[in-house]
């Protein structure tokens, strides 16, 4: 953590924030209604996010999801699908404001309702730590997105990448006709919901019999307790799309644990890599930062364009320092983590 994530927040370095969510991230206008969904950690900075809300006319509604996200931060295998009574306020929303614990929101993002939310026409986002201390500005927000667009056409048509990276990583994914989903910091009516400000992300649904060779997971890895990054690298082997074998230490026993004998659990079902400079390392941010691929076991038809893997987990596993080549054309996203475009 820096040094300014470690100062004390002022009302006022709480309200630029809030600004800063309400004005440029989702562009909530007068009469809009806004579902807050928060966690009794962040129900201070939900708050603040509400009266910014309310003062450009709009009508938010908070709402403290904190016993579902305690026990699904405890149990990777508790039901992540929200109940009734939120999931109705989230698919009448015009906009949705995930203000949790980030890992949390990160797997919540693969369920129905956020699906639903989007198809009914939504702006739907999570909201990443460090709210009133993000060293960040619209400019920076609007270079993120630029670099994910400069991506996203370079990889149009590609039908094979290869990462590797010095911890092991060696792997062939195939993202033939799966359209790239952008992950980026203002969120349009519809797309698929991503963590603001910091984050940026272009994403696929693997080919899901397709992916071939050795994933190593060196930095965050979801689902299995970890909230920075892991002490003993995982290495995924995969043939055929699905794992063949989790090795390391006791994270990685952890990872087997979780993911056996659950559907779909077993397959590589995203590939994904980060496109800003200020998302922080050591965090469920990290996906979202230049140098970083990842890549997730588990569900890629509910957010991802041609997805067909159905599971109740989605298991994001983070690779540093990557290089990342498209096979068709020989050209580099990225090497040894050194952003290329």
């Amino acid at each position: 953590m820096s040094d300014k994530q470690q100062e004390p927040r002022t009302e006022e370095d709480m309200r630029r924030a809030a600004e800063l969510i309400v004005d440029t991230c989702f562009e909530v206008e007068e009469g809009d209604v806004v579902t807050i969904i928060t966690d009794s950690r962040r129900s201070e900075e939900a708050d603040m996010v509400a009266t910014v809300v309310s003062e450009r006319g709009a009508w938010p509604v908070v709402m403290n999801n904190d016993t579902q996200v305690r026990r699904g931060l405890q149990d990777t295998h508790f039901p992540m699908a929200p109940p009734r009574n939120l999931h109705t306020a989230m698919v009448t929303a015009d906009e949705i404001i995930i203000m949790t614990d980030l890992e949390w929101a990160n797997r919540f993002a693969h369920v129905s309702a956020v699906k639903e939310s989007c198809a009914a026409n939504a702006r739907i986002g999570s909201v990443e730590e460090g709210f009133g201390r993000w060293p960040i500005s619209v400019d920076d927000i609007a270079r993120t997105i630029g670099n994910a667009k400069a991506a996203i056409a370079i990889l149009e048509g590609a039908t094979r990448v290869r990462v590797t990276s010095p911890g092991g990583t060696d792997v062939t994914v195939n993202i033939e006709r799966r359209p790239a989903l952008e992950v980026v910091p203002i969120k349009k009516r519809g797309a698929m919901m991503g963590p603001v400000p910091l984050w940026g992300e272009v994403a696929y649904a693997a080919v899901e019999d397709q992916t071939e060779g050795t994933i190593v997971v060196d930095g965050n890895m979801l689902g299995i307790g970890v909230p920075h990054n892991v002490e003993t690298p995982i290495t995924w082997n995969i043939e055929g799309g699905r794992y063949q074998s989790i090795e390391g230490g006791a994270e990685a026993r952890r990872l087997r644990d979780t993911v056996r004998d659950v559907p779909g659990a077993d397959i590589v079902g995203e590939f994904a890599f980060g496109t800003s400079d200020f998302a922080p390392l050591g965090s469920p941010s990290e996906k979202g930062r230049k140098g970083t691929v990842h890549f997730a076991l588990g569900d890629n038809q509910n957010c991802y364009p041609g997805g067909q893997n159905t599971s109740r987990l989605h298991l994001d596993g983070v690779v540093h320092n990557a290089t990342l080549e498209i096979l068709d054309t020989g050209t580099f996203i990225l090497k040894d983590g050194v952003w290329q475009l």
